[in-house]
Parts: C-alpha cells; sequence; structure tokens
C-alpha cells in the first residue's frame, strides 16, 4: 500500500514565472502541496490567482528557466484530458460557460469530455449516464438532471459543476472562489458541500479572497500578493488581523467561531 508520505505532491511548482501578455503575473513563485492535504490561498484581486489557476489546469505555462520546475501529481507533462480526470475544477470562467438550455445531467456527462454540454460528436454510453447520476445523487441534486441551466439558480448550478468535476471520481478538486454570486443559503450549502468532500478523503485547493470560504477541515493557509506568497503555514498562525491588514490594504476585525473566520 502507498502511504501519504510515499505519495507524489499534488502540486510542486518552484521558481515558476508566467507571463500574461508583457506583464509577469508570477515571479519566483514556489508552492508545494501534498497529495491528501487541504489548503486555501488567499489574496486580493489582481495578486495573480486567476493566472495561478490557469497554470494548474494547462492554460498557461512558465517561462522556460534552468532554475524552475513545475510538477502536477508528480508528472511534469500532462495531457489535459488525462489530468482533467484526476484533479477536478470548478470555477468561474466554467460558471459563466454553462448556461442556456443544457440540462443538469448533460451538464455532468460534459466533464467526460472536457466540454459544457454534450453534442453531436459526443458518444455517451451507459457507464458515463451511471457516473453522471451518482455524481449527482452524492451531492443530493438529482432532482436537477432535467432541469435547464437557465432555470437553476447560481447555487444550484454551482452544485451542478461540482458533480461535473466530482465525475471522473478525481482525488482532489479545485475551487475558485466557489462562493462568488452566490446568496447566503447557497454559500453555506457549498461550503458544507466542500466540508463532506473534505471528510471523504478528496484533496482540496481553495483559491479565494473570502476568509468565509475557509472550511474549518483546510487547515493551511497561503497568501499571496504580487505574483508571490508571502506567507504559508497553519490557519491559526496566518490568519491574523495584522497579516490581513497588510494584505489587503485596509484596516480589518476578524471573528473566530467553531473552526470559521469571518472578517469585515
Amino acid at each position: 500500500m502507498i502511504t501519504t508520505a510515499e505519495k507524489p505532491p499534488l502540486l510542486d511548482l518552484r521558481n515558476i514565472r508566467v507571463m500574461r501578455g508583457q506583464k509577469i503575473a508570477l515571479d519566483n513563485f514556489s508552492l508545494r502541496i501534498g497529495a491528501e492535504e487541504h489548503v486555501a490561498i488567499l489574496g486580493p484581486n489582481g495578486c495573480g490567482k486567476s493566472t495561478l489557476i490557469k497554470t494548474i489546469t494547462r492554460e498557461c505555462y512558465p517561462v522556460a528557466r534552468p532554475d524552475s520546475s513545475m510538477s502536477i501529481l508528480g508528472e511534469e507533462s500532462w495531457d489535459v484530458f488525462a489530468l482533467r480526470a484526476r484533479l477536478g475544477i470548478v470555477s468561474n470562467d466554467l460558471m459563466l460557460s454553462c448556461t442556456g438550455d443544457a440540462c443538469g445531467r448533460d451538464v455532468v456527462l460534459s466533464g467526460f469530455f472536457s466540454s459544457i454540454s454534450i453534442f453531436s460528436n459526443h458518444s455517451v454510453d451507459a457507464r458515463h449516464r451511471e457516473l453522471a447520476d451518482a455524481a449527482l445523487t452524492e451531492l443530493r441534486i438529482s432532482h436537477l438532471a432535467a432541469r435547464p441551466v437557465c432555470e437553476m439558480s447560481s447555487g444550484e448550478a454551482r452544485r451542478v459543476l461540482i458533480a461535473r468535476a466530482l465525475v471522473h471520481k478525481p482525488g482532489a478538486l479545485l475551487f475558485d472562489e466557489p462562493c462568488n454570486s452566490l446568496d447566503l443559503s447557497a454559500q453555506q450549502s457549498l461550503r458544507q458541500t466542500m466540508r463532506a468532500l473534505a471528510n471523504s478523503g478528496t484533496a482540496i485547493i481553495l483559491v479565494t479572497h473570502e476568509l468565509a470560504d475557509i472550511v474549518p477541515e483546510i487547515r493551511r493557509v497561503v497568501l499571496m500578493s504580487r505574483g508571490r506568497v508571502v506567507a504559508d503555514g497553519a490557519k491559526e498562525e496566518i490568519l491574523q488581523v495584522e497579516r490581513l491588514a497588510a494584505l489587503f490594504g485596509v484596516d480589518v476585525e476578524m471573528a473566530r467561531r467553531d473552526g470559521h473566520y469571518h472578517f469585515w
């Protein structure tokens, strides 16, 4: 049996530089996340979080440099389709794309084809449908299977996207600002889903600027600013008023209750 210590890290970035046009978006960026860790990456808008996500999902690539390296699940090169079967993605970009007449089941099935719906060139078999229905059942949203996305609330659509990410039964999920645009009830429901996934053994990488998204199961927090990691450690050590005030450039107050953090 392979122990956690023997498994390759989920993510291992060493001194990477990523350009967006002529701008350096990530600079000498290093981050290592273990195979079964739950980690939150926190930072203000413009700090490089989106570029980091696109680098992990292979939409952006680091500049080739002799002192730089990047691996995901122990591999430096990936077929994107194979990677998506191992690392599920729930992103705002995907949320904006999955709109219209596609029903919940078709959105979940689209995870097998890295698309946003089922099209005429896709071949869906009984096993695909079985796994899609199982993912919907796991998230208790089987009632959304036949409902068009355009008739769903934002919270319902977000849960369908989580089911889409889970359809391959990946070992890890990457959440990008998961509660963005959701009302209070939907936020609470989604955070409960994240907790359940974390407790089921699914590794969680949460990228956010909302402290409230950091559920109790997430024990490690990474702070980003201007394309760099500026702090990395245990949640209790990193989530301090002075650190957050410096990170966001404003005076803040913070409260903690039952493992949840809030600041204003």
